[in-house]
């Protein structure tokens, strides 16, 4: 794992976080977008080398729904950039680690991104992804 890619924050209302993550950072959020597969809509923030993803509900289905629901609004996921997200997935399942996708799925910000179960990181919500690049 090479470092730290960002920290995802699960949040009700995006526009409001937004706001408030402008204020704080002092920057401008540089990209929103929808991940469908994932029911999220995310906003993200760059301060030097650090990056965090606000992530909110496109519906109930949404596993940020459910998250919000149980946990309220906070930090969600620590996502880490890795060179080969299949290596990484294989390397993972190889230590014990469950994985929630048999396959990496796309992610936002142009990532191909896996999460780690909670349960074998001692309750944290762990993504890694790869930059996809450009054939």
């Amino acid at each position: 794992m090479k470092k730290i890619e960002h920290i995802g924050i699960a949040v009700k209302d995006l526009s409001q976080a937004c706001d408030l993550y402008e204020q704080l950072l002092g920057v401008p959020c540089y990209k929103k977008e929808s991940v469908w597969c994932e029911g999220v809509e995310v906003a993200f923030f760059q301060t030097g080398d650090n990056k965090i993803e606000l992530l909110s509900a496109l519906n109930d289905e949404s596993p940020i729904s459910g998250f919000l629901e149980k946990r309220g609004e906070g930090i969600h996921h620590i996502a880490f950039e890795v060179e080969d997200i299949f290596f990484e997935m294989e390397r993972l399942k190889g230590k014990g680690f469950v994985l929630l996708s048999e396959k990496p799925k796309k992610g936002a910000d142009n990532k191909l991104i896996c999460f780690v179960h909670p349960r074998n990181t001692r309750g944290v919500l762990i993504e890694i992804c790869q930059e996809i690049k450009p054939q």
